[in-house]
């Protein structure tokens, strides 16, 4: 799908055509699409690279055209193995338009698509790029945050639990956080090499940005270092939790079962057929029932004293 865009005035307007200064976002495209692009003057393996969901971040320069791909994370849903991944973002900078490509629509090409950004140009390529990046060091960001948050909801329920279910859901958001680390880093070494090429040193207000967006990445590597920190620890920790809340449950059903095997033995002993005590007492029957509950209360009070149940 190829979708083109072009500031009027404060408007981004779609066009059905490229023109000077306009933006060019393909997702997933086609064959044919791919010919379109190329007959732009781009190269095919520009358009190519980033629909590879594992191109590591980097750049490229032929024939005036830059080619920039970045990690960007992806939001696969709860219910995926790893909800939360990275995809790349391929970048294509030419003398004309700008032309970002993916294999997956993505929530930074759509923020910048459905106009949440209103002092964006398409004209101003530079700068369009480094908003882009900067947006992506700030979705990480966003995203950390959520797994945070999911990441205590699991801490509550895993310290009553005695299943592995809540320890295999840490165990999701670890691997998010292992490819969140690769991207992130990844993007940093991109971004170094972008500032040493000196490309957005035309305008101060660019080189600020790019400072910007080098903090904003570093802050992500280092919130999502301590995030996996932690949750390395506590799956260990919760792991030993579990064993633990196993083995109370195994106890008090062991407690329970002597409690109550303590009346059958002595209903046993009295139904013996030889002579016992009590056997021409009028209250025999009662006076064996008292001495079952007497000893099971014996039971449970040294169970008790010893936090057995």
């Amino acid at each position: 799908m190829i979708t083109i865009f072009k500031n009027e005035g404060a408007e981004l307007q779609r066009l059905p055509s490229p023109v000077d200064g306009s933006w060019v976002n393909v997702i997933n495209p086609t064959p044919e699409e791919i010919a379109q692009i190329q007959a732009l003057g781009i190269p095919q393996d520009y358009i190519t690279y980033p629909l590879d969901l594992d191109e590591r971040a980097r750049t490229e320069r032929e024939d005036g055209e830059l080619l920039i791909v970045l990690r960007i994370p992806f939001y696969q849903g709860e219910a995926s193995d790893i909800p939360y991944t990275t995809i790349p973002l391929g970048i294509i900078l030419t003398r004309e338009v700008i032309i970002t490509v993916s294999k997956l629509e993505n929530e930074i090409t759509q923020e910048f698509s459905i106009k949440r950004f209103k002092d964006i140009a398409t004209s101003k390529r530079l700068r369009f790029v480094l908003r882009l990046l900067l947006t992506a060091a700030s979705k990480y960001l966003i995203y950390l945050r959520e797994i945070q948050k999911r990441v205590d909801f699991l801490e509550d329920e895993l310290q009553q639990s005695t299943r592995n279910k809540e320890v295999l859901e840490l165990l999701k958001y670890q691997k998010s956080l292992t490819y969140f680390t690769t991207g992130l880093k990844s993007n940093e070494l991109m971004m170094e090499r972008l500032r040493r090429s000196r490309l957005f040193e035309t305008y101060p207000e660019d080189e600020d940005l790019l400072e910007d967006v080098l903090t904003e990445n570093q802050q992500a590597i280092e919130m999502t270092n301590i995030t996996s920190n932690i949750l390395s620890s506590m799956m260990d920790a919760f792991a030993s939790i579990i064993s633990n809340n196993l083995n109370s449950v195994m106890k008090f059903l062991a407690s329970i079962t002597i409690v109550i095997s303590l009346p059958t033995m002595v209903a046993s002993f009295f139904g013996m057929n030889v002579h016992l005590p009590f056997e021409v007492h009028p209250q025999a029957f009662f006076l064996i029932v008292f001495l079952a509950f007497l000893i099971s209360l014996t039971a449970v009070y040294i169970f008790y004293k010893r936090d057995w149940f």
